[in-house]
């Protein structure tokens, strides 16, 4: 009985801990580096992110084209999207950096 309290107790206290750790350390990404654009000033941030986001938008487009073929599912999985995974993680680590360093 106790081992089990403890056990509860435990994986509460790092639940919590583990909560709070990605607002600290920046967005939570796979693909993307959180400290990638920690040097980059506010014009390159804005230069990037205009990039990245006419990157998103080209993959989106093309991942709606390939599913109305057939095997378009397939497609979109196998061709674009990792690639658009990344671009959407690259927006959020470009905001994150915009934000803590009060670009405007």
């Amino acid at each position: 009985m106790r081992q089990q309290l403890i056990t509860v107790l435990g994986s509460t206290g790092i639940w919590s801990l583990a909560a709070c750790a990605p607002s600290a350390m920046g967005p939570l990404t796979i693909f993307a580096d959180p400290a990638k654009y920690q040097y980059h000033n506010c014009e390159q941030l804005a230069e990037k992110l205009k990039t990245v986001k006419e990157r998103e938008q080209e993959l989106r487009l093309l991942m709606d084209k390939s599913e109305q073929s057939a095997g378009g599912a397939v497609v979109n999985v196998i061709a674009y999207q990792a690639e658009y995974t990344n671009a959407r993680e690259e927006i959020k680590v470009i905001d994150a950096t915009w934000s803590a360093k009060r670009c405007r």
